[in-house]
């Protein structure tokens, strides 16, 4: 009875139970022990599990404003540059201002 109410989970346990040994001579205390024996290795596999799972975590830090605007100022004058030479090949265009 014991063996029939456990979850699905517990399927390939009891399975190899029930053909490793004799159900109608098992004592309950083998029966129980080999249950919490395996109940105990399954906490122990997720723990390892979520062990794994942990990321690492790196600190952050500021540094001074002069490099990110050097940053900016490099990033801004790429992207014209990149403009400019897809410019090229275009017709210019020019605007009508108006004489006064």
């Amino acid at each position: 009875k014991i063996l029939r109410c456990l979850p699905k989970s517990w399927t390939l346990k009891v399975t190899a139970i029930e053909e490793a040994k004799d159900l109608s001579t098992l004592p309950l205390k083998q029966l129980l022990g080999s249950l919490m024996t395996h109940e105990t290795t399954m906490k122990n596999h997720e723990n390892v599990e979520v062990k794994k799972k942990k990321a690492i975590a790196f600190k952050a830090s500021k540094e001074d404003s002069e490099s990110d605007e050097d940053g900016d100022v490099a990033l801004i004058t790429s992207q014209f540059k990149r403009f400019l030479k897809n410019q090229k090949g275009r017709k210019t265009f020019k605007k009508n201002f108006p004489q006064d």
